[in-house]
């Protein structure tokens, strides 16, 4: 590796918008804030909402009334 070229590396502060705060390494620096993280992110906690079902082939299907 060429020195001189490449970013610094450093453990940074990340804190989220519900509270959170860890550690992680990064080129950026200073404290990272971010809105969403894998405490509160519905995906990762469970409280993820499902789309309908209602879509295009369903419509289809209603109007033409097939199974």
């Amino acid at each position: 590796m060429k020195t001189e070229i490449h970013p610094q590396y450093n453990k940074v502060q990340v804190i989220c918008s519900c509270g959170n705060e860890f550690e992680t390494g990064s080129t950026a620096k200073g404290p990272i804030r971010v809105e969403v993280c894998s405490e509160c992110h519905p995906f990762y906690t469970g409280r993820q909402r499902f789309a309908e079902a209602g879509g295009r082939v369903d419509r289809f299907k209603k109007k033409y009334n097939l199974k």
